[in-house]
């Protein structure tokens, strides 16, 4: 084993060369209706995917490494999952980023997309069936029909990476399913456990960092407490872009929250630029702020700036309202028509009740109940949540009956709580880094990675080959 991972590793080294890749921007006839054909008739829309063919040996029967899409523009898939490009050389492999319906450009109806029924159609059902018609023409296009079929995916990503593999075993012959939060579905999990995940990234950093965090949250509270003094002077200190009133400030609590998190699930150990120019161990440095100053409401203040403002720091003042949206999910929905889009996901099929109490967490409390939720999408949305049935349908808790899944997860990652943290049997292997953050194993080779994401992503190309040798055997680049 030791061999063949010393000979696995050379093959990450030149990964460095490969971190902009370029791609084909091509769209697919898809589907609007899989499961009702009467009604929207034959229907389609422009589904889009990207590719890249470079590699792929049509001869030795290459496999296809197939990305799925989750709740952004492909495109920030393509941007952050280098993993695959470093090992799609080695494979001979064609490399598919498939972008989900009613994210990015994949709009089924245009600009009418998110109203009336249409939004009905916007579920993981339909999506998975997208991507097995999807992989169906590929593999006829590019004459592979005896080609494996790998699929990748990190966060909900990684769910239907391995949810393919779940409905469609006759197209999908393993899945890398990265930081997927699987038993978000399961009905069985403990909310609250998400914030307290959050919490402890910061204290694992500083043992003082999360309690002045917390102290500093409770100072924040009191001043929003005292009337227009207070919140004004919150407005200032915050550099915010218009003053806040009472609604305003609650909307800040949830601002400030979604910057913690974001921080804590892209604890990279370099710079990067995922949804935020963030420096090397943002943790870290969000630390620094809070366990070396007096001011811990300053502090506090730094720490969000350098999420909304980035690197850069371009940004004169903040415009909470235009920064984060109130959704469904307590951990953040994003902006634009992709938060609309994961809102809905949220309302219908995935159930993320996170709540906090500011005593096992650092934050506010926070509550949200299932009734609270039940009410704002059926307000909002006209849905009512179907988790029962999302957990029938999609295997729940128990995932054993499954095969040839690999799920990965960092302990630095807070979605970790929902993880599959153990192996269920000989083909459904958990791999856990100790040292990385959220689908940290997804990203390409960097020299500052943690050796327990390299020996990861070894583990993860041994399986991989091991996967596609059970259909044909390819030769070794």
């Amino acid at each position: 084993m030791m061999k063949l991972c010393q000979i696995l590793l050379v093959c990450l080294v030149y990964s460095s060369a490969l971190s902009d890749v370029p791609y084909k921007e091509l769209y697919f006839e898809q589907t609007v209706d899989h499961f009702n054909p009467l009604s929207y008739g034959e229907k389609k829309f422009k589904q889009r995917y990207l590719l890249q063919d470079q590699w792929f040996d049509v001869v030795d029967r290459g496999p296809i490494l197939f990305y799925t899409g989750n709740e952004l523009p492909i495109t920030t898939f393509w941007n952050n999952t280098g993993f695959m490009f470093d090992i799609a050389p080695q494979f001979g492999a064609l490399v598919v980023f498939a972008e989900h319906r009613f994210y990015g450009k994949s709009l089924p109806f245009g600009d009418d997309s998110f109203k009336g029924n249409n939004i009905g159609l916007l579920t993981i059902e339909q999506a998975l069936a997208d991507y097995s018609l999807l992989i169906n023409s590929i593999k006829q296009r590019y004459n592979a029909g005896k080609s494996a079929v790998i699929t990748f995916g990190g966060s909900y990503g990684g769910m239907l990476s391995a949810y393919m593999r779940f409905k469609y075993p006759n197209l999908v012959d393993g899945a890398i399913a990265a930081s997927a939060p699987m038993y978000l579905l399961s009905n069985v999990i403990d909310p609250s456990q998400f914030f307290v995940r959050v919490t402890a990234d910061f204290k694992q950093s500083n043992t003082n960092c999360s309690a002045n965090i917390r102290k500093a949250f409770n100072i924040m509270d009191g001043m929003a407490k005292s009337g227009d003094t207070g919140l004004n002077m919150l407005s200032e200190k915050f550099m915010l872009c218009s003053k806040l009133n009472e609604t305003g400030y609650n909307h800040m609590v949830r601002w400030i929250t979604n910057a913690f998190v974001s921080l804590a699930m892209f604890n990279y150990p370099y710079p990067t630029n995922f949804l935020s120019g963030l420096p090397a161990f943002p943790v870290n440095k969000s630390c620094g702020f809070m366990v070396n100053t007096d001011d811990l409401l300053k502090g506090l203040a730094q720490i969000t700036a350098m999420f909304y403002n980035g690197t850069n720091g371009k940004l004169p003042c903040f415009d909470i309202w235009e920064e984060y949206v109130e959704c469904a999910d307590p951990s953040g929905c994003g902006l634009g028509p992709d938060s609309i889009a994961w809102d809905i996901q949220a309302c219908s099929e995935i159930r993320m009740l996170f709540t906090t109490d500011g005593v096992q967490d650092m934050f506010l409390p926070i509550d949200y109940t299932a009734k609270m939720r039940n009410d704002y999408c059926k307000s909002k949305y006209g849905l009512v949540p179907r988790d029962k049935w999302a957990s029938l349908n999609l295997w729940g808790f128990d995932v054993s009956p499954g095969s040839n899944i690999l799920f990965s997860n960092g302990f630095k990652d807070p979605w970790a709580f929902a993880g599959v943290l153990h192996d269920l049997g000989p083909n459904l292997t958990s791999i856990i880094i100790h040292n990385g953050a959220h689908q940290l194993d997804l990203r390409g080779h960097n020299v500052n990675d943690p050796p327990d994401v390299i020996k990861a992503r070894n583990l993860e190309i041994s399986t991989i080959r091991q996967w596609i040798n059970a259909v044909f055997p390819i030769k070794l680049r």
